[in-house]
């Protein structure tokens, strides 16, 4: 931008000087500014909240209120206002308070006219340079913000696949072992209602929903002729049955994903006792993990009041019976008492 171009840009002079005044507005008004002006500071902040303009030319010493102390209040009024500060006093730590507080430049007194126009010049320009630098930020913002959306679409659709995936393989397994179908859903269910009111969180309960359904995934490694028997397994079928836990654990383990992780946890310990008889470990209390405990509670009451192909379902009240004679020994009481207490008949 050459410095004989004149510019229609208004501008608000601020000095106690009337005569610096007139200087710097008929200045200015040959390169094609008009001029407002201010004797002092709260004239000034006055005459700028009225009616902003994109330039301030303010004297660094001001009665009552100095210029320094009045350029934040300038910014704070419009953040892109070009300030040049003039001064009497060629002052490098002055010219740097200046530029700290946010001026656009520093100019002393006195000066040629063609320092002035320059000085002006370059205020206006760093001031569009800046608003363009903040308008591009802004587009990037604007498409970081559009591809993360659409990322995170992306992922959560990778999650209700990876989810449905295993909601298929569960009900594949489900089909091998029971008939009446629906058992993995109100496991999960039920899980996550014990497992909120044992006190766990709202990230592990949701956790917990979809792993709980994967507690006999390992079933998928034990024979139809053992797994769908109509009568009483032998000794060593119920030995080749227990092995599920194991076969799920072993399934599950090792992916780094923290819902297939807390599934293998479940598969591996929700045939525990809580005195310690259960299997494959022959854990105990507190060694099984509290969603190990919560599950072994939710399957065993879906399992007996749902038909199998051994026997027909339970009433409720002979299940919750059955399995109230069991805390402290099959079951974990306080999950016991959870169940009873949302259960009762």
């Amino acid at each position: 931008m050459s410095v004989s171009e004149p510019l229609a840009v208004t501008a608000l002079v601020i000095d106690d000087d009337e005569l610096v005044r007139r200087v710097v507005c008929r200045v200015l008004a040959t390169d094609g500014f008009t001029c407002a002006e201010a004797g002092d500071a709260e004239t000034g902040l006055r005459r700028f909240r009225d009616e902003p303009t994109p330039l301030v030319v303010c004297d660094v010493q001001l009665p009552g209120r100095s210029g320094i102390e009045t350029l934040p209040e300038l910014r704070a009024l419009d953040p892109e206002v070009a300030v040049l500060m003039i001064s009497g006093r060629d002052d490098p730590e002055i010219a740097d308070a200046a530029t700290d507080h946010g001026a656009y430049g520093y100019l002393v007194k006195p000066f040629s006219p063609n320092e002035l126009v320059i000085s002006v010049r370059g205020a206006l320009r760093r001031r569009e340079l800046e608003r363009d630098a903040r308008r591009h930020r802004g587009e990037l913002e604007r498409q970081v913000d559009a591809r993360t959306a659409d990322l995170q679409a992306a992922l959560e659709e990778v999650e209700r696949s990876r989810i449905e995936t295993i909601r298929r393989l569960m009900r594949a397994v489900e089909l091998r072992d029971d008939d009446t179908g629906g058992h993995i859903e109100r496991i999960g269910d039920l899980s996550a209602q014990l497992a909120r009111d044992v006190g766990l969180g709202d990230e592990e309960v949701a956790l917990l929903r979809l792993a709980a359904p994967m507690h006999d995934v390992g079933k998928i490694g034990i024979a139809d002729a053992i797994l769908r028997k109509p009568g009483r397994l032998t000794p060593e079928e119920r030995t080749a049955m227990e092995r599920h836990a194991e076969l799920g654990h072993q399934l599950l383990t090792g992916s780094g994903s923290a819902l297939l992780e807390l599934a293998a946890s479940v598969a591996w310990t929700h045939h525990e006792r809580f005195d310690g008889g259960g299997y494959p470990r022959g854990l105990a209390g507190d060694a099984i993990p509290l969603t190990g405990r919560v599950v072994a509670v939710a399957d065993v009451f879906d399992a007996l009041t749902s038909d199998r192909v051994y026997r027909a379902a339970w009433p409720v009240d002979r299940a919750l019976e059955t399995m109230r004679a069991e805390s402290g020994r099959h079951f974990d009481p306080d999950v016991l008492a959870a169940l009873l207490d949302r259960v009762a008949v």
